[in-house]
């Protein structure tokens, strides 16, 4: 069984899409070849996407841990995760009746059995048809008041039928012409389109637990 590259593990509770406010056990793994340059997982960044010199777990180990903390769901994030062979980590969570979630940029094959998808799609790293298929919910970064007609261009995102979450990307959630974007093509639109923020930043949810990395506040001021 091959351990696996660990950036943080830690208990929260889920602060986006369709399973917000769900008690969650969060396995963030080191490597992504993406680097996307709003990314707010940049230590899990490698040149290899794959470091030998950090904290190493079994897949056993994370399961013990995530059912441990009493969690209702366990989220598998990066960095990248579906650079890895999940499949020992889904086994291990499938074993002890957890429910195994994936938050995945889609541009690789996923290796393991998925319980819910969250394809978050890069302009760096396109997703594969297969995984556009696979998913559960979409969530869409927006940069700029260009962002979601552009992906809704890209991906032909109705075609899939799934809840398609518009998050203003988090140096942006002060800016007014991001946030008016969103609002307007909800109105225009309707489903799948759904409007998203990372609620738990709100509650600084994560740091509670002291395993968890810091994240960038919000922004108190209005960027234009």
């Amino acid at each position: 069984m091959s351990e696996l590259p660990v950036y943080e593990r830690f208990h929260s509770w889920q602060g986006e899409g369709v399973h917000l406010g769900k008690s969650a056990f969060f396995i963030r793994l080191h490597g992504c070849p993406v680097h996307c340059p709003w990314c707010d997982s940049a230590g899990t960044w490698h040149p290899e996407h794959k470091p030998d010199n950090v904290d190493r777990l079994s897949p056993r180990k994370l399961a013990e841990e995530a059912f441990s903390s009493g969690c209702e769901i366990v989220i598998i994030t990066g960095g990248e995760p579906a650079i890895h062979n999940l499949h020992d980590l889904a086994y291990e969570l499938n074993i002890r009746n957890l429910p195994v979630h994936i938050e995945t940029c889609g541009a690789f094959p996923i290796r393991g059995e998925m319980d819910w998808v969250t394809l978050s799609p890069k302009s760096l790293a396109l997703p594969l048809e297969e995984n556009l298929r696979l998913a559960d919910e979409f969530k869409i970064i927006v940069e700029d008041e260009n962002s979601i007609q552009y992906w809704a261009e890209k991906l032909n995102i109705p075609q899939f039928n799934a809840p398609t979450w518009l998050h203003p990307e988090w140096s942006q959630s002060c800016n007014h012409s991001v946030l008016s974007s969103i609002t307007q093509w909800i109105k225009d639109k309707g489903f799948p389109y759904r409007a998203g923020f990372q609620i738990h930043k709100l509650f600084q949810a994560d740091e509670q637990d002291e395993r968890s990395q810091p994240v960038a506040a919000l922004c108190t001021e209005p960027k234009k």
